[in-house]
């Protein structure tokens, strides 16, 4: 019953649950195109990656698992997605009178100021946005696949509701063998995958924002403004980039004309925010175009909504935080608000702790495989900030790499939530300071 009430608890294990579960139903024989079991590990590590909307795959997901196995797939990043952290807000207001003090401090970890005044309201906005953004980005794409590239009307509208649904909640599982690289001149397609990402990966408070205040930035929330500029200065980052250094290359940008580099560079500026559909092969990229996609994946995007990553958030306080010391600033802030020491410490915190994950995970696939380790890091930072791109390798990994990158797509979920949250709840006032001496810094 404890664990009921204090969502610190609720949220792992309703993850955990799904996870067992998903491991469970792609075990069956009728989950699999030829009718035999598949591996535990495989299946184990395809219901992790569902649930936690990563989209990493050791089998071709529309060859090797049956319709049956491919709609769990689909229900899973569904739930993992949204409806577990639904779950978890429902049953917090469903126990005693509202939240308890501890449960509304673990929920505005992740929900900004959602409290129990306001959280039903936010519940029907994640619905409607829901419903509203998949059924959209569902039928321009079954449309398009009908119309343009000689789906039959059932296959095109199955396509596009996976991939919609695939699309809002970043999960990057694709029902082609080559993601969307046969798509990579139809803006048609490309663009509603990418506006859909986009929408989930800026979290639902930022989108409550705008329900409530709309374009009058003056009254939106400090968290609001960070989210929306940061993505904005990503995304522009991010297309940029991957414009200029894959220009000329002959495997990915270099044959194309100019209108589809600059869609499919856009494509891929949005992609490694923790989606994971690619209209270009990651494997050909660039060393340098590797480097900006680490960075990337590792920010990833907004509190409380389908995206990975430590945040876009975490990542501006702490650029914040640098820039008010060499301005020697008393106190960093942004927008003419300055930040309190336990955010902070609290960014502070989450950065670390995904590092050192991120850096044990890849020093032990690098131990026990002979993968270069640009490829190897890659795959870790991936698997952390639930993205699902991947440079080919996945396939190729032990069982013990593999159990390891679930571990962190599970971490990485739900980690950094449990992680900031116990850093809230856990701050002890003593009615005594130590006496300050300074180390040396730098």
């Amino acid at each position: 019953m404890r664990a009921i009430r204090d969502p610190v608890r609720l949220i792992p294990l309703l993850f955990l649950a799904a996870i067992a579960l998903g491991t469970l139903v792609l075990s069956l024989p009728m989950a699999t195109a030829d009718g035999s079991r598949a591996p535990l590990v495989t299946a184990l590590f395809t219901a992790t990656s569902a649930v936690a909307v990563t989209g990493l795959i050791v089998v071709d997901t529309p060859t090797y698992w049956s319709p049956f196995g491919q709609g769990a797939i689909l229900v899973m990043f569904q739930l993992g997605g949204l409806g577990i952290m639904t779950a978890a807000t429902l049953l917090g207001l469903m126990v005693g009178r509202g939240f308890g003090l501890r449960a509304r401090m673990a929920t505005q970890v992740e929900r900004s100021r959602l409290t129990a005044g306001n959280a039903r309201a936010v519940l029907r906005l994640v619905l409607a946005i829901t419903v509203v953004v998949e059924v959209i980005v569902a039928v321009i794409l079954a449309s398009r696949f009908a119309a343009s590239h000689g789906f039959a009307p059932g296959e095109a509208a199955w396509h596009g509701l996976f991939h919609a649904v695939s699309a809002f909640n970043n999960a990057g599982f694709s029902t082609f063998s080559a993601s969307v690289m046969d798509f990579q001149s139809d803006a048609l397609i490309l663009v509603p995958i990418m506006l859909a990402v986009i929408v989930g990966a800026l979290g639902f408070p930022v989108l409550e924002d705008l329900r409530e205040n709309g374009l009058a930035l003056r009254r939106w929330t400090l968290h609001s403004k960070i989210t929306v500029l940061g993505t904005a200065i990503l995304l522009g980052v991010g297309f940029v980039a991957h414009l200029a250094m894959e220009w000329s290359n002959p495997g990915t940008l270099g044959p194309m004309g100019l209108a589809d580099k600059a869609l499919n560079a856009m494509f891929h500026s949005v992609m490694p925010r923790t989606a994971g559909f690619n209209s270009l092969n990651v494997g050909d990229f660039h060393e340098e175009t590797l480097l900006v996609n680490y960075v990337l994946m590792f920010i990833g995007g907004g509190s409380a909504g389908t995206a990975g990553g430590v945040k876009v958030t975490t990542f501006f306080v702490l650029l914040a935080i640098v820039l008010s010391e060499v301005l020697k600033r008393r106190d960093a802030s942004m927008f003419g608000r300055r930040f309190g020491h336990a955010v902070e410490r609290q960014a502070l915190s989450v950065v670390v702790i995904a590092l050192a994950l991120i850096l044990s995970a890849t020093m032990f696939i690098a131990s026990v495989t002979r993968l270069p380790l640009p490829d190897v890091l890659f795959e870790t930072i991936s698997a952390f900030a639930t993205v699902g791109l991947s440079t080919g390798i996945t396939a190729q990994l032990p069982s013990s790499a593999l159990l390891v990158l679930a571990a962190l797509m599970f971490i990485g979920r739900v980690g950094t939530i449990t992680a900031a949250t116990a850093l809230a709840l856990n701050t002890i006032d003593r009615p005594y300071r130590y006496p300050e001496e300074n180390p040396i810094v730098g």
